[in-house]
C-alpha cells in the first residue's frame, strides 16, 4: 500500500461479470493527484493507451466557465481503478425498506507519482485538468470508478462511452483492432480496415510503410496520407462481395485477412511504381496521396483486381493496367479536363471524390475496350 491513501464514502455495486463499480465524488484537485491520463501512443509496435492529446482550448475554455462564480458542474468522470483500491463496507442499522443495488462505505485509494498512479481516466481527461488549473480547487466532482487492470477493459469502455462523442473518429478507428469485446455493428465494421491499416503503416514490405498519418504518431509528422481515407476506402471494397478485398468474407465473417493484406500490398506497390513522382509527397504536393487520390483510387482496386483475378502475374497485369492509365492522371501538375480542375483544385468532397472515382472507373474501362 501506498504512503499516502485518499479515503472517500463511496457506494459499491457489480455489472459484467462480477466487476466493481463505484460511485463518489472527490474535490476537483484530487482527480489527477490519483488518476492518469493513458496517452496514445505506440512504443516498438505495441499501441499503449488510449486518450487523445490534450486540447488547451478546450481545458482554457472549461477552466473560465468554473472560474465563473458558483457553478453547477455535475458532469461525471470515468475512471478505471486498480485492484489495489481497499472498500470497507460502512457498520450500522440500515432502514428495513433500503434498496439493496448498492452497498454504501469508505474507499480507499492509494495515491502514487505520475505515471504510476491506481486510476486512469477513462473519459473526462480535458474536464480533469480544467479542474486541476481551477482556482477553486474544492469543487464537489461525481465519479464513477470500476476496477480493472486490464488495458483492453479500458479501451472498450473508452470506446463506447465516447462514439456517441464529437471525439476524432481516427482515434476511435486505432483504438478498435486491440478490443476484442462484442461491439456495435457500425464500430465492428471499422475494426478490420483499421488492422488492416496498421499493418500497412508498420511491415516494410508496405507501399506504405511509415506514410500512413495516424492518431498515435500525429506529432511525429512523419505521416502523409490520411488513415481515415485508407480506411474508407477498404471498407467500401468489404462491402462487396466481388470487391478485392469482400471476395475473402464468408457468410459476414473474415476467412482469410492474410490475402486481403496481400492483395493491398501487390495493388498499391503497383501504383506506387506507376507514379514514382507523386508517391510519398505530402497531399498538398501530390492528389495521389490526397483523401480524394486514396479514396478514387481504392475504388479503382476493386474494377482491377477483378480484371485480371486469372491473369498469371498478377501484378504484372496490374502494372500494365496503370501503365495505360498513368498519362491520363494529374496528380502532380496539369489539368483534370473532364473534371474541369487543376490539379491542386482537387478537394475532399464527396462531390470531388465521386467525380474523380467515376472518371477513372469509366477511364479505365474504355483503355481495356480500345476506345480512348
Amino acid at each position: 500500500m501506498a504512503k499516502e491513501t485518499l479515503a472517500i464514502r463511496a457506494v459499491r455495486s457489480e455489472q459484467g461479470d462480477g466487476t466493481a463499480v463505484f460511485v463518489f465524488f472527490l474535490e476537483g484537485a484530487d482527480i489527477m493527484r490519483i488518476a492518469d491520463i493513458a496517452r496514445l501512443r505506440r512504443e516498438e509496435q505495441e499501441l499503449k493507451g488510449f486518450q487523445r492529446s490534450e486540447i488547451k482550448a478546450h481545458v482554457s475554455a472549461i477552466t473560465q466557465f468554473l472560474d465563473s462564480g458558483k457553478v453547477l458542474f455535475p458532469n461525471a468522470i470515468i475512471l478505471a481503478l486498480s485492484e489495489e483500491v481497499e472498500f470497507a463496507s460502512a457498520r450500522g442499522r440500515k432502514p428495513g425498506n433500503i434498496c439493496e443495488i448498492g452497498d454504501a462505505g469508505t474507499l480507499t485509494i492509494p495515491v502514487y507519482p505520475a505515471g504510476r498512479r491506481a486510476a486512469w481516466i477513462v473519459d473526462g481527461q480535458q474536464r480533469s485538468l480544467a479542474l486541476a488549473q481551477a482556482k477553486d480547487q474544492s469543487i464537489a466532482v461525481p465519479v464513477v470508478g470500476f476496477v480493472s487492470d486490464e488495458i483492453e477493459a479500458q479501451r472498450e469502455q473508452f470506446i463506447l462511452v465516447n462514439k456517441a462523442r464529437p471525439l476524432p473518429k481516427r482515434l476511435i478507428d486505432e483504438l478498435l483492432p486491440e478490443v476484442s469485446a462484442l461491439l456495435p455493428r457500425d464500430l465492428a465494421a471499422r475494426k478490420l480496415p483499421s488492422a488492416l491499416c496498421e499493418l500497412l503503416n508498420q511491415h516494410k514490405d508496405s507501399p506504405f510503410h511509415n506514410l500512413i498519418k495516424r492518431e498515435s504518431n500525429a506529432r511525429s509528422g512523419t505521416g502523409v496520407v490520411a488513415d481515415s481515407a485508407l480506411i474508407e476506402a477498404m471498407r467500401t471494397s468489404l462491402r462487396s462481395a466481388s470487391g478485392a478485398l469482400g471476395q475473402f468474407k464468408r457468410n459476414g465473417d473474415v476467412t482469410d485477412a492474410n490475402a486481403m493484406y496481400e492483395t493491398l500490398v501487390l495493388y498499391w506497390s503497383a501504383v506506387r511504381d506507376t507514379f514514382p513522382d507523386a508517391w510519398g509527397k505530402p497531399p498538398t504536393q501530390s492528389r495521389l496521396m490526397h483523401s480524394a487520390g486514396i479514396r478514387a483510387m481504392g475504388a479503382l482496386m476493386d474494377q482491377i483486381m477483378l480484371r485480371v483475378d486469372s491473369a498469371e502475374d498478377r501484378g504484372a497485369a496490374v502494372r500494365a493496367i496503370l501503365k495505360k492509365l498513368a498519362k491520363h492522371c494529374h496528380w502532380t501538375e496539369g489539368r483534370w479536363d473532364a473534371l474541369n480542375l487543376m490539379w491542386n483544385e482537387v478537394q475532399s468532397t464527396s462531390q470531388h471524390i465521386s467525380k474523380l472515382t467515376d472518371h477513372l472507373m469509366h477511364l479505365e474501362r474504355d483503355l481495356a475496350r480500345g476506345t480512348s
